[in-house]
């Protein structure tokens, strides 16, 4: 072993700076090496260690002579296989080659500087590529999260779900007596719905939300609401809470009243318009912080002059049953809603949408106007809920329906039950058919007085009426608990409205059913309601799959339009006929008397 490979192995792995010491650079010769007999020669020349004689080993430099021709054959094979057409691309792989075979067993010649510019960059690889595989790692499990419990997010920085409610108070800081309310209320564990919307309201964010019936859409919204106003304050009304009917108003205004008990909020629900003007009016103190009503009370109120109700301070706009406030016509409440919309005039104001379906037209506006929204949407969207079985009956006609009706009746049924029919007319005909067969039946419509329904609702919840006859609109958010059947009398005009019938039944994870009778003057309206039974897993007969789905014109004037039926009535028409006549004469005999008595 001669003195330059001693000196190579004993300087294995130091870096030598070439442009600090030039000068050593040129003696060592270094990057000009050669593994040649003059080089040898060279080394036995340097005095490394202060002798002055020059030391030969005999051994030492036969091992050397052995190396160095073993390294010119390696070096010949390396060459061989790495021929390239062209020579600065030969010496490239020689130089690579050689640095390889160099790294570990010699000393690296490279500048200080460039030495320090590879270390950074090495430890800002290593930083990135750990950081993004735990980003992505965090991802992953996210998603796997929102897969597991069918939440279906779009938009664009996506807050993180929430697992359970504790997470709430470790993220959010939410306050121990609201979260205690909330844990001693039984909402132990968060539902799909309530997993998403709180963070993404809890973030400032406006949103469009769609769940299942009774899957808990109030609470959704009436967490985040009650945690980012944080504390009562003499502003006015901070949230404004609107749905389409007054029994849902009221079951939301129930709902936050339990939640936020002991915290101090002033919860207000508009019942008499004329007595809110004067609580709620200009000259009022403010002393209010959430309002619950329905869109016509309200518009009643703002058109007043001066306005009988200040908007100007709501930072949270919360409309429930979106899709249905958003329909046109007389149904809708498209206009009234508008208008809400220009009185809520603060800057910070944020808007949620939430329903049980998706409509078109409301997805499209709230693209349009509201800021960066998120659209968060719980299983196949426009879809019934898989804890209700589903079945529907052919009853060939209107008469068929009432007779269908007393077979159950007679078979048995567990109340309560809730039966849907078409219009208020027809509501208050079913019910003067089954007052007769010995259960306890009542009948909830537009037309009865607001006091009457109140009655009929806490009958209902209490056990006290069997069965209540409803149109429509009761189908929409208002929650009976334990409802066991629900009957289609009279077939849904939509899918939609078929989804939010059934919904009545089968809420918060208990089981139920539901039947819809169907006649030979339903059959436009089947295939879509089929597809939405078949999508819960439930049978549908394969006759109907073949029918032809409606085109969407068709559908809407069908909704606007719907059926003309037979009035429900076992009384023989000749009968109803000679009733009519009665009445008819007794109008006209009191004109008469009338009319003499004047003369």
């Amino acid at each position: 072993m001669d003195a330059y490979d001693l000196f190579r192995r004993l300087g294995a792995g130091a870096k030598f700076d070439v442009k600090r010491f030039s000068a050593d650079a040129a003696r060592f010769q270094v990057g000009k090496r050669k593994y040649d007999s003059d080089s040898s020669e060279v080394l036995q020349g340097l005095d490394f260690f202060g002798n002055k004689k020059s030391v030969s080993d005999e051994c030492g430099a036969l091992e050397t002579h052995e190396e160095l021709q073993n390294e010119e054959e390696t070096e010949g094979v390396l060459l061989e296989k790495s021929k390239e057409p062209k020579k600065k691309k030969r010496k490239k792989m020689i130089s690579e080659v050689t640095a390889q075979e160099d790294f570990d067993t010699t000393i690296q010649w490279t500048s200080s500087v460039e030495a320090k510019i590879q270390e950074e960059k090495k430890t800002k690889g290593e930083k990135k590529l750990t950081s993004g595989k735990l980003e992505h790692l965090r991802k992953e499990k996210i998603n796997f999260f929102r897969n597991k419990h069918k939440i279906h997010v779009q938009g664009t920085d996506l807050p993180d779900p929430i697992a359970t409610f504790q997470q709430l108070d470790q993220e959010y800081k939410i306050s121990s007596r609201l979260l205690q309310n909330i844990l001693d209320a039984g909402f132990q564990v968060p539902t799909p719905i309530q997993m998403q919307a709180i963070p993404v309201m809890l973030h400032g964010r406006e949103l469009l939300a769609s769940a299942p019936t009774g899957s808990g859409k109030t609470l959704a919204f009436s967490i985040p609401i009650l945690m980012q106003l944080k504390q009562p304050a003499n502003k006015g009304f901070r949230a404004l809470v609107i749905s389409p009917t007054r029994e849902l108003a009221s079951q939301i205004h129930r709902e936050l009243i339990k939640i936020s008990e002991g915290t101090g909020f002033r919860i207000h629900m508009i019942h008499k318009a004329a007595v809110a003007a004067k609580r709620f009016g200009p000259k009022s103190s403010k002393k209010f912080d959430i309002l619950v009503t329905t869109p016509n009370r309200l518009i009643y109120l703002l058109k007043q002059d001066p306005p009988g109700i200040d908007l100007t301070s709501v930072e949270w706009l919360v409309v429930d049953e979106s899709d249905k406030l958003f329909e046109d016509g007389k149904t809708g409440f498209r206009d009234q809603l508008a208008s809400i919309f220009l009185a809520c005039t603060s800057h910070k104001v944020k808007r949620a949408m939430f329903s049980a379906t998706f409509a078109y037209d409301v997805e499209q506006w709230c693209k349009l106007n509201l800021d960066n929204v998120v659209t968060v949407s719980i299983g196949a969207r426009n879809s019934a809920v898989e804890t209700v079985e589903q079945e529907l009956l052919f009853v060939g006609s209107e008469t068929g329906k009432l007779l269908a009706m007393r077979e159950l009746v007679k078979k048995g049924f567990s109340p309560p039950v809730l039966v849907f029919v078409q219009s208020i007319e027809r509501a208050k005909e079913l019910f003067h058919e089954l007052i007769y067969e010995g259960i306890n039946v009542d009948v909830i419509h537009a037309e009865r007085t607001q006091q009457q329904r109140d009655n009929t609702v806490h009958s209902f919840r209490a056990g006290k009426i069997w069965v209540l006859i409803c149109t429509a609109l009761l189908a929409r958010g208002i929650d009976f608990k334990g409802v066991n059947l629900v009957i289609n009398y009279d077939f849904p005009t939509s899918s939609v409205e078929y989804i939010h019938r059934i919904g009545r039944t089968g809420r918060a994870g208990n089981r139920g059913k539901a039947v819809t009778f169907f006649t030979e003057d339903d059959k436009p309206l089947l295939r879509s309601v089929a597809n939405v039974i078949q999508q819960a897993g439930c049978p549908v007969p394969e006759y109907i799959k073949g029918f032809q789905k409606l085109l969407s014109k068709q559908k809407k004037k069908m909704i606007k339009k719907p059926l003309e039926r037979e009035s429900i009535s076992t009384t023989p028409k000749y009968f109803l006929e000679q009733a009519k006549q009665r009445k008819i004469a007794g109008q006209n005999s009191k004109k008469k008397e009338t009319l003499e008595k004047k003369s």
